[in-house]
C-alpha cells in the first residue's frame, strides 16, 4: 500500500514531515515530492502518472499562498486528493479558501490549517477500505487516542 505526499516548495518539507511519519506507522509506504503546479507542470503530469501506475491510494498535497495544487492534483488524476492549506499570508485563509472551494466534480477532501497529520489520516482511511492490517491498525490508533484523552480528562472538574 502507497501514499504520496506532494508540496509546493521545500519551506512546505517540515510542515508536511508529520504526514509522512503517521503513515509510516500505519505500514503504509510513502513518496514525497516538492512539485510546483505552475513552475513544473509537465513533471507534476509525469509523476501523477507514476503514482497511478503505482496503484498509489491517496495524496496528501500541501500548499500555500495561491494553494492551486491540491486542486490541480485532483484535475489530472483519479487518486482521491487530500489537501492541507499551509500558512504563508494571511494565516493559512487564503490557501483554506483556495483549497476547499473546488468547482462541482473535481473534489479534495480538505482539512484545516496546517494539519498534515489529519491529510494522512485519510489516506489511511482509504488504506484500511482495502485493507484489513491496516483497519485494525486505525482502530488501535483511535482507541489509543480515546483512551488518553479519557486519562487526563473526561470526568467532573472544578472551575
Amino acid at each position: 500500500m502507497q501514499a504520496a505526499i506532494i508540496m509546493g516548495s521545500e519551506s512546505d518539507r517540515k510542515k508536511m514531515a508529520p504526514a509522512a511519519e503517521l503513515l509510516r506507522k500505519f505500514g503504509i509506504k510513502v513518496r514525497s515530492f516538492i512539485l510546483s503546479a505552475h513552475r513544473v507542470p509537465e513533471k507534476l503530469e509525469e509523476t501523477l502518472r507514476e503514482l497511478e501506475e503505482e496503484n498509489t491510494v491517496c495524496i496528501v498535497a500541501g500548499a500555500g499562498l495561491s494553494a492551486h495544487l491540491p486542486g490541480v492534483i485532483a484535475s489530472k488524476t483519479l487518486i482521491p486528493v487530500a489537501g492541507v492549506p499551509l500558512e504563508a499570508n494571511l494565516g493559512g485563509l487564503d490557501a483554506l479558501f483556495s483549497i476547499v472551494q473546488m468547482p462541482k466534480g473535481i473534489p479534495v477532501a480538505t482539512v484545516g490549517i496546517g494539519n498534515a497529520v489529519n491529510g494522512a489520516l485519510i489516506a489511511v482511511q482509504f488504506a484500511a477500505a482495502a485493507d484489513q492490517k491496516i483497519k485494525e491498525k486505525l482502530s488501535a490508533y483511535r482507541k489509543e487516542m480515546k483512551e488518553k484523552f479519557l486519562s487526563g480528562n473526561g470526568g467532573e472538574i472544578e472551575l
